[in-house]
């Protein structure tokens, strides 16, 4: 699935927003509907000015980086019922914060990444050369 609104650079074309882009430089595909992501609930893994973590790293969950993130202080794991959030559990696809996922990778728990869904907005914390060895989908 691509995302086709939100997020992208007008295109001087007055046809609205250009699509987001990712970090290979196509089209950001979605990263997950079940659970719901995204900083716009969306399931994508776009970004805006008002996304202050920068929600742009497309991330499958495992059960080490559900620990790392709960010790650092983001609990994704325990369900919030009173926010529609059932936690997260490994294998779940997530849009993580860049700084998060660049934590956990100099911490050696970053956990897999899908680059078709990962914003290009994330190479502003993260490098290509770290989210490529870190990919499900490479070609």
């Amino acid at each position: 699935m691509l995302l086709e609104q939100g997020g992208g650079e007008e295109d001087g074309g007055g046809s609205g927003p250009a699509p987001s882009v990712n970090v290979l430089g196509g089209r950001l595909e979605i990263c997950s509907l079940k659970p719901m992501t995204g900083f716009f609930r969306n399931g994508c893994c776009d970004t805006s000015g008002d996304d202050v973590g920068s929600h742009t790293v497309c991330a499958v969950m495992t059960a080490e980086f559900l620990k790392f993130s709960k010790f650092r202080g983001n609990d994704l794991s325990t369900p919030m019922p009173e926010f529609g959030f059932k936690g997260l559990k490994p294998g779940d696809r997530w849009c993580l914060c860049a700084p998060r996922w660049q934590e956990a990778f100099a911490a050696g728990q970053a956990p897999r990444v899908v680059l078709r869904a990962t914003h290009q907005g994330a190479l502003s914390y993260c490098s290509l050369a770290d989210l490529k060895r870190h990919a499900i989908d490479l070609v």
